[in-house]
Formats: C-alpha cells, sequence, structure tokens
C-alpha cells in the first residue's frame, strides 16, 4: 500500500475525508497549505493528495524536503485522536528529506 493510499485511509478513519469539493477560488489559493481558504484537511486532500499522485504518475522529481509534519502537529496539537496522520505525515518527511 503506498503511502498516499495509507493517508487517504487514514483521513477516512479519522473522519477528516471530505465527500465535497471546496470551490475552485478555494483551491487555488497561494497561501502555504491553502490556510486561508482550505482546513488543513481539506489541502491533504485536494491538493497534496492529487498533486503528489500527479508527480509519481508523471515520473517526475519529487520535492528535495517536505515539512508537512509540523503543520499537522501545530492544527491538531489538541487533537490526540489526530495522531495516527501525523505519524504518517511525519513519516513521510522523513522519507522525502532522506531520500535525496
Amino acid at each position: 500500500m503506498t503511502f498516499l493510499v495509507k493517508l487517504e485511509l487514514q483521513l477516512k478513519l479519522t473522519g477528516l475525508w471530505s465527500p465535497s469539493v471546496p470551490s475552485s477560488i478555494a483551491l487555488a489559493s497561494k497561501a502555504p497549505f491553502a490556510c486561508d481558504t482550505l482546513a488543513f484537511e481539506q489541502w491533504l486532500q485536494f491538493i497534496f493528495i492529487p498533486k503528489m499522485q500527479q508527480l509519481i504518475d508523471m515520473r517526475s522529481p519529487l520535492p528535495d524536503q517536505m515539512a508537512i509534519a509540523p503543520m499537522a502537529q501545530q492544527v491538531w496539537q489538541t487533537k490526540p485522536e489526530k495522531q495516527d496522520v501525523i505519524v504518517l505525515l511525519e513519516q513521510f518527511d522523513q522519507l522525502i528529506t532522506h531520500s535525496k
């Protein structure tokens, strides 16, 4: 099972997967993590996962560094039920950073 599939599954298990797509305006945000228009979990679902999948499908280079887990830790610092998602993101950050 790939990381992206694991992340999607974990988002669904923790009730963070949304059945409705945000507006095109919300998805077009230029702010880091689209924090001005999307919840962090929406950014993961509608921007991060599709973008990473696109890079993989096109066999494009992945980023040299990734630091998504710190944002997850900040957003969900008072929500221990989100810890499994944070752990996955920490693993992904390490995988990307240490694979170069």
